[in-house]
């Protein structure tokens, strides 16, 4: 999945991916294990509320690499 980020149709950042969910154009959400849970407990919960999957990865300079930008991301998601 990481290998995919860097190409596809995504939003970057805990706003922008909440903001997909809302909309209900994310097909997936990414989050990093390493970030502080109180960032990131708003989105887990709208994504189980809207049966978006979500997958973890271990941290988030491995996730903001994979999307391609040069700073640590927390959350990613992936459109539809």
């Amino acid at each position: 999945m990481l290998d995919d980020l860097k190409h596809c149709k995504k939003a970057v950042g805990v706003k922008q991916s909440t903001k997909a969910v809302e909309n209900g154009v994310a097909s997936s959400v990414i989050i990093a294990r390493d970030c502080e849970q109180r960032v990131v407990r708003g989105i887990i919960e709208l994504c189980e509320n809207k049966s978006v999957p979500i997958t973890y990865v271990d941290s988030m300079k491995q996730l903001g690499k994979a999307c391609g930008i040069d700073v640590d991301a927390a959350v990613a998601c992936i459109f539809k």
